[in-house]
């Protein structure tokens, strides 16, 4: 089973559902491991959008309180930092704050980012898993460390009544990890 291969069935069967909408970088244009996953998935159910993270998550909480599911991609965790006050204050929080009256579904997906074959530099592979388990509470975090659990792993998510963050290995696109 390849790891990238099922990646991009999990992008398909997400895409099935009228109210998900794929936004983020390189998902209408090539420049990450993510495009490759995006095939055959329709152009108005995509919204390509600048290095800009903060303001991604900020519109992805937008379009889930409108009733749309969006599948926030960031191709590299590093860059989700950027997004942290949107997503730990606001995503995380809105259903306590708002007493269950707001439940935005959002899902997150971004990728720890290769080392090979080139080593990216430090700020461009990190992997904050844990950090985000512990910053996350009120959300799903789940690491997909193996292909066969990333199909059902973003069905759950799809189901899921919360906002769910889902962390892929950019490395395991190319390099599966021995068994």
């Amino acid at each position: 089973m390849r790891y990238k291969e099922e990646c991009g069935k999990a992008m398909q069967m997400l895409s099935r559902d009228d109210r998900v909408v794929f936004i983020g970088q390189t998902v209408s244009y090539p420049g990450s491991v993510v495009y490759g996953t995006m095939e055959g998935i329709p152009e108005e159910q995509r919204i390509e959008v600048p290095v800009m993270e903060d303001c991604q998550m900020g519109i992805s909480i937008g379009l889930a309180l409108q009733g749309f599911i969006p599948v926030s991609i960031y191709p590299r965790m590093d860059f989700l930092i950027c997004a942290m006050n949107q997503l730990v204050n606001h995503l995380d929080k809105i259903a306590l704050m708002s007493c269950g009256q707001y439940q935005p579904k959002v899902i997150v997906r971004s990728l720890v980012g290769a080392t090979k074959p080139m080593f990216p530099g430090l700020q461009h592979c990190q992997d904050h898993s844990e950090a985000m388990r512990h910053l996350l509470p009120n959300m799903e975090v789940f690491v997909l460390a193996d292909a066969g659990h990333i199909v059902s792993t973003y069905e759950y998510a799809l189901k899921s009544v919360k906002p769910v963050l889902i962390i892929e290995y950019s490395e395991l696109y190319t390099f599966e990890r021995p068994a």
